[in-house]
């Protein structure tokens, strides 16, 4: 991508109204804009690392098991009346709209009970079972507090899995699986060190969960964290029998907060009872089907990762998720500089690697100080004086000091 072709544009300041960290440097540099509170488009640089945190997720759930779906977002308000979750004093994150004939519906906030009315059209037998479904979509929750950028949203991608299993045994090895598949998300994204297995409130979901929390400041939530088990505890259920089940010591517990970026749900076989949804066991018999719910906030932790990696220039991303790997700068018009350049970056396309190219005729300021916020994590610079040098100024973007390499082992860099 030439910078000249990019219709977004890199500004000074975020819009006045905006409170979080990770949303004013994302608008800052370009990679989203901001609708309403709660509501923001993801521009092209931002949609980029969107999909490469996907990819990623994708990747692993694919590792265990996991088919790839969509299913649309609006969804029957009957469908929650069996479960008992249309309410709003049951739920109360809703956003329902209604169609031309007046027939109430619901915006998706999260798909537990279209998905197992869907599987009854596909699992009846427990030579059907097990079956791993999941998608990325987008939820929409009417949240009362929208004050955290992207990292709390009234829409924002999430990526939600569901189990269907014969029974508890085969649905905690499934459920054990997926918190070893979510460390792995979560050290592939950069922040495994810092995010932890909780123990939580189910809330809406069901009695208890577990989540994933990762340290951050700006995150919502307090967490009583064992660095040495690599467990924590959230406030919500920090209680002696808890602890106790969990050979925690409260003494040893230190108090942090976080940001959720994953969680997981068992849900047993009430909703496949309230939903029809049962299986002829190899007996003859009926019986329910066991469900899990396992979800990853793919743009919520696109924020975390803004707020906490970011330094006093801007955003600084992981090889993993950044929207290109090299942000080439060409300064000046001199005939050999742009020939030199132009040439680099059609060898580094074809090699493979993908560069986000500076090729407009801006002041070398403006172009260096926008590829410290845009937070690529290679910058290559090509200029008269780094020819003169004898090759090109390769700088790390988390390291201080550049070097010159000649311009055969750019490609190589």
């Amino acid at each position: 991508m030439r910078m000249s072709q990019l219709f977004t544009k890199t500004r000074k300041t975020a819009p006045a109204d905006e409170v979080a960290k990770n949303a004013q440097l994302l608008i800052r540099a370009g990679y989203i804009h901001k609708e309403m509170a709660g509501a923001y488009d993801f521009l092209p640089l931002g949609l980029r690392v969107v999909e490469n945190i996907k990819q990623i997720v994708r990747e692993e759930m694919n590792a265990i098991g996991g088919n790839e779906f969509i299913m649309t977002t609006l969804q029957r308000k009957e469908v929650w009346e069996k479960t008992d979750r249309w309410d709003d004093k049951k739920v109360d994150v809703w956003f329902k709209t209604h169609l031309q004939n007046g027939q109430e519906l619901g915006l998706g906030w999260s798909h537990e009970e279209p998905i197992t009315e869907m599987m009854t059209n596909h699992i009846s037998s427990y030579k059907d079972l097990p079956a791993y479904a999941y998608q990325f979509q987008n939820k929409m929750r009417n949240e009362l507090r929208a004050k955290s950028g992207i990292m709390r949203g009234r829409e924002f991608i999430m990526k939600d899995l569901y189990s269907y299993s014969v029974d508890q045994e085969s649905h905690e090895a499934f459920y054990q699986a997926s918190i070893e598949a979510y460390h792995r998300v979560f050290e592939r994204l950069g922040i495994g060190d810092i995010t932890f297995f909780t123990l939580a409130d189910g809330g809406a979901f069901t009695k208890f969960s577990h989540e994933f929390q990762t340290i951050c400041d700006a995150g919502e939530d307090i967490v009583f964290l064992d660095r040495k088990k690599k467990i924590a505890v959230n406030e919500e259920v920090m209680q002696d029998d808890v602890l106790s089940e969990h050979g925690l010591n409260r003494d040893e517990l230190e108090e942090v907060k976080t940001a959720e970026v994953g969680n997981i749900f068992s849900f047993g076989t009430t909703k496949s009872e309230q939903l029809g949804l049962h299986f002829t066991d190899e007996n003859g018999e009926q019986k329910p089907v066991v469900l899990g719910s396992y979800g990853i906030g793919v743009t919520r932790v696109m924020g975390v990762i803004a707020e906490i990696m970011a330094d006093d220039n801007g955003l600084v991303w992981s090889e993993e998720i950044a929207p290109y790997k090299v942000h080439l700068v060409r300064i000046g018009d001199d005939k050999e500089v742009v020939e030199v350049a132009d040439k680099l970056y059609a060898e580094l396309e074809e090699s493979g690697v993908e560069v986000l190219y500076d090729d407009r005729n801006e002041r070398v300021g403006t172009m260096l100080a926008d590829v410290d916020l845009i937070g690529i994590p290679k910058r290559i610079v090509i200029s008269s004086k780094s020819l003169e040098a004898g090759g090109a100024e390769v700088k790390l973007r988390t390291e201080p000091a550049s070097i010159i390499v000649p311009l055969g082992e750019l490609v190589k860099v």
